[in-house]
């Protein structure tokens, strides 16, 4: 369920609360959530995951991506939230792929390389194309 994006990052579709628990298990330090609550009614809330991840010594971060796109904010947040040392990171929307997508955007901003990028993607099963000229600009104004 959990897609691996680089050794300290793995995105996922939808968590339950279950899954944060298999989460804490296999070593993540921290949760990200890009999804809005109330995108399905059955889905469990941003506060729901947050206290369970944090009953079980987990950070989380709350990030949220409405399919009306990306703004700054969100990629500046992104890319603070997946510069922390040391952390073992789980970012999760509805399908992995706002996540994919924001991650892509933030390592642009930081001069990271749209190629690179784009297999670690592919490798994962998302695809960053419909981003690319948006990430090739982010790098270039990179500073």
């Amino acid at each position: 369920m959990f897609r691996t994006l680089t050794p300290n990052l793995s995105v996922a579709p939808q968590i339950s609360l279950e899954e944060v628990n298999d989460a804490a298990q296999q070593g993540f330090t921290l949760i990200i959530n890009n999804r809005p609550d109330g995108e399905d009614f059955d889905q469990p809330t941003g506060a729901e995951i947050e206290a369970a991840a944090k009953a079980l010594g987990l950070d989380y971060v709350a990030i949220p991506i409405t399919h009306a796109g990306f703004s700054k904010p969100q990629v500046d947040a992104m890319l603070a939230a997946v510069s922390r040392p040391d952390a073992k990171i789980l970012a999760y929307c509805r399908s992995g792929t706002r996540s994919t997508l924001v991650w892509a955007l933030a390592q642009s901003a930081a001069g990271e390389d749209g190629d690179a990028l784009a297999t670690l993607a592919a490798n994962a099963g998302y695809d960053l194309s419909p981003i690319r000229p948006i990430m090739d600009q982010l790098r270039a104004h990179a500073g």
